[in-house]
């Protein structure tokens, strides 16, 4: 690609100093250059990681959260969610059933419920480590002080996600309305000062943000950006915004068109791609969810994770923390392999790795 985007793009490859301004310029001109983006992601990956996307077994532990973000359909506000929480067993069931299938990475993944108190996770991570050695597991359970992160990592976790949702303080509370709990700041600051301790405990640490939420800007991006810039986490998740009809922000007027938040989760992915090359890098489920072809979509794009749900089936359906969430399950081998038929129509393949970050 030649001209100003092509050599902010070169600067890019090249780790040139990322700045506010090379984001907004390339963002202003993402419709011209984005097939140039998707072509560099995609070599990139492939250099990098072969054409092998990891797969990773979702857990999905418990729909109850003490929080009352703006945004989630699980949110503490929201008294139509039918409530579910896993049996200890249930959970160790879904890690059997997905190790017998070939996974190697188990992520817990669930509301800030206090039934999955610390010492409980600590004594499910012990026995999972035990159960299945040669495995990676992954927490996604949201913000604890730092001395619940090391027990946790002293227990055999291996990574922690954990997005930090928006760089930008004034946005990060819109989102994220009020602290129920006087204990959780609920602050853009406090968030990424957890991400931050996650990392200095040696976690293979994830943040990331959801694209084109009400009164999300450029210029909110490009702080997400630079955000993960200074953090260098070894895992970004990124998404489209999808609305969830019973939550504040479900019916919020000036939310972007659903193509929009689609062609921009895209290019972010691209972007990321370039600027972090070794990162893991999901095609996450709301890109499936908002349009069939989503994933793949995001492979192309520069992804090379995706996260089969091996939760319960009678639960599967109650972790709706957007509308009409796609459940992409795993649960036997003939669901595993229409997932590998879907990477193989575009010319990828499953890789079973336990895929730590290197």
């Amino acid at each position: 690609m030649h001209g100003p985007t092509g050599k902010l793009l070169d600067s890019l490859v090249a780790g040139g100093t990322f700045t506010p301004e090379l984001f907004l310029s390339l963002f202003e001109n993402r419709h011209t250059s984005a097939r140039a983006l998707r072509q560099k992601a995609a070599e990139i990956r492939q250099r990098e990681f072969g054409k092998g996307i990891f797969i990773r077994g979702l857990i999905e532990i418990s729909n109850c959260c003490r929080n009352d973000c703006l945004y989630c359909g699980i949110r503490y506000g929201n008294d139509t969610v039918e409530r579910y929480r896993l049996t200890d067993a249930q959970i160790l069931d879904s890690c059997r059933r997905g190790y017998a299938l070939g996974f190697r990475t188990f992520v817990l993944q669930g509301g800030e419920d206090e039934a999955f108190h610390p010492e409980r996770i600590s004594r499910l991570i012990r026995t999972i480590k035990t159960a299945h050695p040669d495995c990676a597991l992954t927490l996604s359970l949201g913000e604890y002080p730092k001395e619940v992160y090391a027990e946790w990592k002293r227990s055999g976790a291996d990574r922690y996600l954990l997005r930090h949702e928006s760089a930008n303080p004034t946005h990060y509370a819109f989102l994220h309305g009020a602290p129920r709990d006087v204990r959780n700041g609920r602050t853009a600051a406090y968030r990424q000062q957890c991400l931050y301790n996650l990392k200095s405990l040696g976690y293979q640490t994830g943040a990331g943000f959801m694209v084109g939420t009400p009164k999300q800007t450029p210029a909110h991006l490009a702080e997400d950006m630079r955000f993960l810039e200074d953090l260098q986490p070894h895992m970004i998740g990124i998404g489209p915004f999808i609305p969830h009809p019973h939550t504040p922000l479900g019916l919020y007027p000036d939310t972007p068109p659903e193509t929009e938040r689609l062609e921009l989760t895209l290019f972010l992915l691209s972007l990321i791609r370039i600027r972090f090359k070794r990162v893991l890098l999901p095609a996450t489920t709301a890109l499936a969810t908002i349009r069939p072809d989503g994933r793949q979509l995001g492979i192309l794009h520069g992804a090379n994770v995706v996260m089969p749900n091996l939760t319960p089936e009678a639960e599967k359906g109650r972790y709706e923390i957007y509308r009409n969430k796609k459940c992409t399950g795993a649960e036997n081998a003939a669901a595993l392999d229409e997932l590998n038929r879907t990477v193989s129509a575009i010319g990828y393949h499953i890789d079973k790795g336990i895929g730590n970050y290197v």
